[in-house]
């Protein structure tokens, strides 16, 4: 089917560069990386050579100032190879952002080069142990002393946590106003604990943080004190559409590997995909995942132009990763025992996709938005 999206020439050949890049670099090496729980640092660095770094960053802090389609098809093309533990998306359209759009100059000429590089990783820690979408519960604290501040606290699940070299860090004043401060790799006080052991995302390393007494710098604020809670809500509609993308794209991922299972796979004499059931269930799978494709490319188009899109970046989230969610689960049940088998990629896209409707605000969450934009 034809997308809707305005990719252009130029589009396509930034596309085949980076399917290039993930089939080379990302594809064969990803099982090692599950074994390992960590993806090496050096295949960021590659990553920054090829130009898939922060690519929307402008030329004046070292990105190339491309639009965000470019961020899309790195989101794509990362999906379809079944990546789950190099987060690039995570850098490039989460984090990257808050820099690019809330930091002053000095700053940008500070971090951003290294982030398009590959040099520095970035992580964003909101979520704690009693906090985890209610930021307003945040309880990490940050004292002001004059030219610094003094950070104490706990964050968990924090993506990027073992690799990252900068922290956007989300902090509660006195007055009970949020910050957002960037905490560095070899602050004093700062300390990553465990890679928490998930069962899925295997490749991915996810932690622990703790802030004890941790000095940061006044330099190191991002924006105005105490305005970090609405700097978050500004940006969480983004993040909630580059999941739906990548959501989209590993459900598609995994109606193809299992069409070419069902074509081939044979069952009391007849191969499993003439079965009327299985025809049915594809057919329902196949119309659902490419109604949802265009009403996130429409939803993409709108973001692009600049408009308010949280209530329907809110509806791309859920639906889109409840979707995968259910159809990794449908697609299972075709290859019967051979699905529950790790070996087989169905058994791995299964494990990975259950965390989908969780993080970056739950299913219940996006609703709760959606019904709010409804008035109710």
């Amino acid at each position: 089917m034809d997308r809707i999206l305005p990719f252009t020439e130029e589009h396509q050949q930034f596309r085949e560069m980076t399917r290039k890049f993930f089939e080379t670099e990302v594809k064969p090496h990803h099982e090692e990386w599950e074994k390992n729980h960590i993806v090496p640092k050096e295949v960021w660095r590659k990553a920054g050579e090829y130009g898939l770094l922060c690519p929307n960053v402008d030329p004046a802090y070292g990105g190339a100032g491309a639009d965000f389609l470019y961020n899309v098809i790195i989101i794509e093309e990362s999906a379809k190879v079944g990546n789950s533990g190099f987060f690039i998306s995570l850098h490039n359209d989460v984090i990257a952002p808050y820099i690019s759009t809330y930091a002053n100059d000095e700053q940008k000429k500070r971090w951003l080069p290294k982030c398009v590089s590959g040099e520095s990783i970035l992580a964003i820690a909101m979520t704690e142990p009693g906090a985890g979408s209610d930021l307003k519960s945040l309880r990490t604290s940050a004292v002001d002393k004059g030219d610094h501040y003094i950070v104490n606290g706990q964050k968990t699940f924090i993506s990027n946590g073992q690799l990252s070299d900068l922290i956007i860090t989300a902090v509660k004043h006195d007055n009970g106003t949020i910050s957002l401060l960037m905490v560095e790799e070899g602050m004093e006080g700062f300390e990553r604990g465990r890679n928490l052991d998930k069962i899925g995302l295997k490749a991915q390393d996810t932690s622990e943080l703790y802030y004890n007494d941790v000095k940061v710098p006044k330099s190191n604020l991002i924006g105005t004190q105490g305005q970090g809670f609405r700097y978050l809500m500004q940006k969480l509609a983004q993040e909630r559409l580059v999941l739906a993308l990548a959501a989209v794209e590993a459900t598609r991922l995994v109606q193809r590997i299992t069409l070419q299972y069902i074509k081939e796979r044979k069952a009391f004499g007849q191969k499993i995909g003439s079965f009327q059931n299985t025809k049915f269930k594809m057919a329902e799978m196949a119309t659902e995942l490419e109604m949802s494709q265009v009403f996130l490319d429409k939803v993409i188009i709108e973001h692009m132009k600049g408009e308010n899109t949280t209530v329907e970046a809110s509806m791309c989230k859920w639906y889109a990763t409840e979707m995968q969610k259910r159809h990794t689960d449908e697609c299972l049940q075709f290859f019967g025992g051979y699905g529950y088998m790790m070996e087989y990629p169905i058994a791995r896209a299964y494990l990975d996709a259950r965390i989908q409707t969780i993080y970056a605000g739950t299913t219940e969450i996006m609703k709760e938005i959606i019904g709010r934009g409804l008035g109710l």
